[in-house]
């Protein structure tokens, strides 16, 4: 493919990505959070083992950047679904039904 082509792809993945995200009710947000944190460790994986096989400078660069990127979308999202699994945990002094 050339590079408008791949630009193109790009930008449409974008829009249908975060017209998809936008729509996605709050109920669901949590279980695809976990999808995107999957994603994002196939992404890291992938950004490593493209980065071990170059010797050009600027893609080594690049392959640094996508494994840096990677690693904050992987632990930040990690973090997030935490603490939104805390919001619906009970607090730990109490029992169901004991009031």
């Amino acid at each position: 493919m050339d590079a408008m082509t791949t630009l193109t792809l790009l930008v449409l993945a974008g829009f249908v990505g975060a017209e998809v995200v936008s729509k996605v009710t709050s109920r669901l947000h949590t279980p695809l959070m976990s999808g995107t944190n999957a994603i994002s460790g196939v992404v890291l994986i992938g950004a490593i083992a493209a980065m071990a096989g170059t010797t050009n400078p600027l893609l080594v660069v690049l392959g640094t950047l996508a494994v840096l990127l990677a690693t904050i979308n992987l632990v930040g999202g990690f973090v997030v679904t935490d603490r939104m699994l805390e919001m619906f945990s009970r607090p730990q002094g109490r029992r169901g039904g004991d009031e």
